[in-house]
């Protein structure tokens, strides 16, 4: 199980390219992927404030992410990184889910490089390590 900064799924739908490609691992069930409303909002948000996604792309998007992702519900809060208190909600999603690793493009996770057991990369290393294992 791994979980996807808001970053991952916005550049997937924004752009393609190697987060698009994870998701598209997600859909045929090569890996599996955990969500929580949380970070499922937060990527609808900025789909449409800073990208002027219409409601009716913002319901696909969000039909795609739940075909491709479990919908997992943390029972804790974390206050573990002060500089972007968001992020704490990434953290809290891959802890209830039991990821062993988190993808993101966020300097503020990558500079953790792992929490409780949760490596934190990159998506290009993260695809470099599938097509390795």
């Amino acid at each position: 199980m791994i979980t996807l900064d808001t970053n991952v799924y916005v550049s997937a739908l924004q752009y393609g390219g190697k987060p698009m490609e994870i998701l598209q691992r997600a859909l045929r069930r090569e890996i599996e992927v955990a969500v929580s409303a949380a970070i499922l909002g937060e990527t609808l948000r900025v789909l449409h404030e800073k990208f002027g996604w219409p409601a009716e792309d913002l319901e696909s998007a969000r039909s795609l992410i739940l075909s491709c992702a479990r919908m997992v519900t943390p029972n804790q809060t974390l206050d573990v990184i002060e500089d972007d208190p968001t992020d704490n909600r990434i953290l809290e999603c891959a802890v209830e889910a039991g990821a062993y690793c988190m993808v993101s493009g966020d300097r503020h996770l990558l500079r953790l490089g792992e929490y409780a057991g949760i490596r934190i990369i990159r998506a290009a290393d993260f695809l470099r390590e599938l097509m390795e294992g």
